[in-house]
């Protein structure tokens, strides 16, 4: 494999990365109450060793009563919290990586298999986190303004810790995107509306609270996913037409990057163009993007939480797209829970030496 370009420098704004591999953000439910922990803080530097470029965190909650569904889910909120970040972001710093914090809301969600529940009711702009489900509360406009806040804080005390930029999950059927989907947005103040370019108000007002809070050289990136975790199949934007009307309102609020989340890379997004996700939102906006799903392993990642092993595989089409330019930077995500060590490998030519997946290595932090 001619892995070249993927070890190309990449620079924008407070980034500045040794190559174009980002570790993907990754749920790893190992902090209890909320905080991370030494085993935490190693497990990240362990990364930033091996030579990621940039690493994302594990989606980490803004400072809402019902953020997350999972008791050992970070925070990115109060004081021993944020000290376990700072001691994160320390630790891959003194490797010599680059890191931002994923914040997140989850929205309506199905409660915890653990039984755990938050000390108020899910909230979400209807109550809904698919057709027909509810399991929440409407997000009232104090609510919302509330929520807008909360993200600006989340940001600014990234900013505040060290961090290198911030990414936004706004897909997966999250909040964020709970907003953006008809089925799960039905209302009909200036929060809702029937076309995609309008959904994405709420979206936009916490892009532009964050860019107030970190400036204007701080990097901000912004995870989309067209798909629903209901529904694998599904199109968020139909037409390259919708995508650029719902990308396009995102990046004039202050998105440097988009991250462009698919099951598998190399599938195309629409009919008689093989470009894939990443490829078209890149086109349209004339923006950086980010490609992840199912890099360098056999099966997609879906199959991880089903207990699917995976094996190494080749990253001839990775780099076929990103010599051709569809993309920027590639998340990878499987392959560093299984090995911290994957980057320098890769860019060592010992691919014999790479490990594949199972599913234990979710139960674990690895470290070697």
């Amino acid at each position: 494999m001619n892995t070249n370009s993927l070890f190309m420098p990449f620079q924008l704004k407070t980034l500045n990365l040794k190559n174009r591999i980002v570790m993907a953000p990754m749920t790893r439910s190992f902090s209890p109450n909320g905080v991370p922990t030494d085993a935490v803080a190693a497990y990240y530097q362990k990364r930033a060793e091996g030579q990621v470029g940039l690493l994302l965190s594990e989606g980490t909650v803004i400072n809402r009563p019902s953020s997350s569904n999972d008791a050992n889910v970070p925070h990115f909120y109060g004081e021993e919290s944020l000290a376990g970040w700072k001691q994160v972001i320390d630790g891959v710093h003194s490797a010599g990586g680059q890191m931002g914090p994923q914040i997140w809301h989850m929205g309506i969600m199905d409660n915890h298999h653990s039984g755990w529940v938050p000390p108020v009711p899910f909230e979400g702009p209807s109550g809904l986190n698919r057709p027909g489900f509810s399991n929440g509360t409407t997000m009232t406009i104090n609510d919302i303004e509330n929520t807008i806040i909360a993200f600006g804080k989340a940001a600014a005390d990234a900013k505040r810790l060290g961090f290198d930029c911030i990414e936004i999950h706004g897909a997966h059927d999250y909040l964020i995107d709970q907003f953006f989907w008809d089925a799960t947005n039905l209302r009909t103040d200036n929060y809702g509306g029937k076309t995609l370019a309008e959904r994405t108000r709420f979206a936009v007002e916490v892009i532009k609270e964050i860019r107030k809070q970190v400036g204007e050289d701080f990097a901000i990136i912004m995870r989309l996913s067209q798909f629903k975790p209901s529904d694998y199949n599904f199109k968020l934007a139909k037409t390259p037409q919708e995508m650029e009307a719902w990308l396009s309102p995102l990046i004039d609020a202050g998105v440097d990057i988009l991250h462009c989340s698919q099951r598998r890379f190399w599938e195309p997004e629409f009919e008689d163009n093989d470009l894939n996700f990443a490829g078209w939102a890149k086109k349209l906006t004339g923006k950086p993007t980010i490609t992840v799903g199912s890099v360098g392993l056999s099966g997609d990642f879906f199959g991880a939480f089903t207990g699917e092993s995976s094996q190494p595989t080749s990253l001839d089409e990775l780099t076929r797209r990103l010599d051709r330019g569809d993309f920027d930077l590639v998340a990878v995500g499987r392959p560093l829970l299984s090995d911290p060590n994957w980057v320098s490998k890769i860019k060592a030519g010992n691919n014999d030496q790479l490990k594949g997946f199972s599913k234990e290595a979710l139960s674990e932090l690895v470290l070697e």
